[in-house]
């Protein structure tokens, strides 16, 4: 049974994805621990609890430097002892020495087609907004296991989704979310849940 914890720092549509997807039995040998957020405001909190999963707030507000809360959250991290952590939606950086710890044990979901549009300052509706100021054709999602760098690990999988001439970073952001996000994260869950994948020189291979 592959144990997971899901950092979410919003509404959480990437989490109901994974819940949906747990009820229908399209992720299978997978357990939630517990949803943690830097933000005590954000809606996957509220998602998690109706459903009985554990949520846990931490903020970098929270501490006195970024250092204080990198260890506190390691710590954490390292107390719930996760198989797995899904980072759905988390608009916090995730430190070194959580990603030495946990090695190819996170995985983080990228609403663009890696190497485009990713790295320091590609997040949320900011994606999308520079998507359409490009004049990009074709967009998309990115699965990847994380390593020190932004945006830079082992790809997992991607899928391509189409810009439309009248899409706004709102309406282009949802398509991603519809016809990449919620397909590709249930599904990399599972695949590592059921052993198909691993990382093998800096590449992930299916088994």
């Amino acid at each position: 049974m592959l144990k997971i914890v899901v950092c979410v720092s919003g509404g959480g549509t990437n989490l109901q994805a994974i819940l949906d997807a747990l009820d229908e039995g399209k992720i299978t040998n997978t357990q939630i621990l517990g949803v943690l957020s830097n933000n005590p405001g954000a809606g996957a909190l509220d998602r998690a609890r109706s459903r009985g999963i554990p949520g846990i707030v931490m903020s970098p507000k929270e501490y006195g430097d970024r250092e204080a809360f990198n260890e506190a959250f390691t710590a954490k991290m390292c107390e719930l002892a996760p198989d797995l952590v899904v980072l759905a939606g988390f608009l916090v950086k995730i430190p070194p020495q959580m990603v030495s710890r946990f090695g190819d044990r996170i995985v983080n979901i990228h609403p663009s087609l890696i190497p485009a549009f990713c790295g320091v300052g590609y997040y949320g509706l900011k994606v999308h907004e520079k998507v359409l100021e490009r004049g990009a054709k074709v967009t998309g999602a990115t699965v990847h296991f994380v390593n020190d760098g932004m945006d830079e690990g082992p790809i997992i999988s991607q899928k391509a989704v189409a810009v439309e001439e009248d899409d706004t970073p709102q309406t282009l952001q949802r398509r991603v979310m519809e016809q990449a996000e919620w397909i590709l994260l249930p599904r990399a869950i599972d695949d590592i849940a059921n052993g198909r994948i691993e990382v093998a020189g800096g590449r992930v291979v299916r088994k």
